[in-house]
């Protein structure tokens, strides 16, 4: 089965191109920036709960294949394939998260997925469709699960009131090969006055930013999704308006991920644009979602730069001419 082969829901009127192909509708899933919404594939691992993944991390979907077992692979990696000409690690992802052990004859699909500049194989029961969901309706899942589900980063809800769980995939990425090392990053000079807010709802991410950014010596705020983020905003704003103070000498960078429970990075962008308290305050988009339409999603926005992750070096070479304004 291909990717092609998926059926979009109708939930919310999801987009479908002409000939079927999901993905290469480009131009309306770009039409999701500023909107709120995300589309995501639901899948299964054998169990009674629904699994969801973004769209925009998933490059294909594919039958099962022989996976060559090789020596050295990170704990929890199956092993690798060769899908086109491209040797990708695999790994079991119901085994990965811990779960009851998995029927590997049962896990017939194979999702390929791409993000942080890294291509992975997910192993798993089946996919079954792609919906659009509002963000404002997407929960973070911090304290509502446990049995050692941290690969989960949020959850939604269905129609029909089942619940969808979604992947964390920077945590799954950090869990499978390490977490990114930030390596050597040279201090800011004059940095005691220069003040970076960011917001990231993945716990790895938020750690690795907050290292940056110290080696950098600048200091930092940060929120857990867009929304607090705006909330926290506003509030620093209206504080400052009534001070008679610019933003622009609190805060010299807005750095935001893209997917953010409740509020993703787009609308977040817009909000901040729209505000012109705020003006002459860049904002960067830090994401795992490196593809063009991405971009172009921000740019459509108003994101001044954009940064895939995770290279500290990368991240503070985009950061420190804006810091330097």
């Amino acid at each position: 089965m291909t990717y092609t082969e998926l059926q979009a829901s109708e939930q919310d009127d999801a987009p479908e191109s002409d000939d079927g192909d999901l993905l290469g509708a480009v131009d309306a899933r770009t039409g999701l920036a500023g909107s709120n919404k995300m589309e995501i594939l639901l899948f299964s691992l054998g169990t009674q709960e629904s699994f969801g993944i973004n769209v925009f991390k998933v490059k294909e979907v594919c039958r099962a294949m022989p996976i060559t077992k090789t020596p050295n692979m990170p704990d929890g990696v199956e092993g690798i394939v060769s899908l086109r000409g491209r040797i990708l690690p695999v790994l079991s992802l119901g085994r990965f998260m811990g779960m009851s052990a998995q029927d590997a004859a049962a896990q017939s699909t194979m999702m390929v997925t791409e993000y942080s500049r890294h291509v992975l194989g997910f192993m798993v029961h089946g996919v079954d469709r792609i919906i659009r969901v509002d963000w404002d309706k997407v929960r973070p899942a911090d304290g509502m699960l446990s049995n050692n589900r941290d690969m989960i980063t949020a959850i939604t809800e269905l129609p029909n009131g089942k619940l969808v769980s979604i992947l964390d995939v920077e945590q799954i990425l950090a869990s499978a090969f390490g977490e990114a090392v930030v390596g050597n990053v040279e201090k800011v000079e004059s940095a005691q006055e220069l003040c970076v807010f960011f917001a990231d709802d993945s716990v790895v991410a938020r750690k690795k930013i907050s290292e940056v950014l110290d080696k950098m010596g600048i200091k930092h705020m940060q929120a857990n999704n867009g929304l607090e983020a705006w909330t926290r905003l506003k509030a620093l704003a209206d504080t400052a308006q009534n001070a008679g103070a610019a933003m622009h000498d609190q805060i010299k960078v807005v750095l935001v991920d893209a997917e953010m429970p409740e509020m993703d990075g787009y609308v977040l962008t817009q909000h901040i644009k729209a505000d012109r308290r705020f003006d002459g305050i860049p904002v960067v988009m830090h994401s795992s979602l490196s593809s063009e339409a991405n971009r172009a999603m921000g740019k459509r926005v108003g994101v001044d730069h954009y940064v895939a992750k995770f290279d500290g070096g990368i991240l503070a070479g985009t950061l420190r001419p804006l810091l330097a304004g």
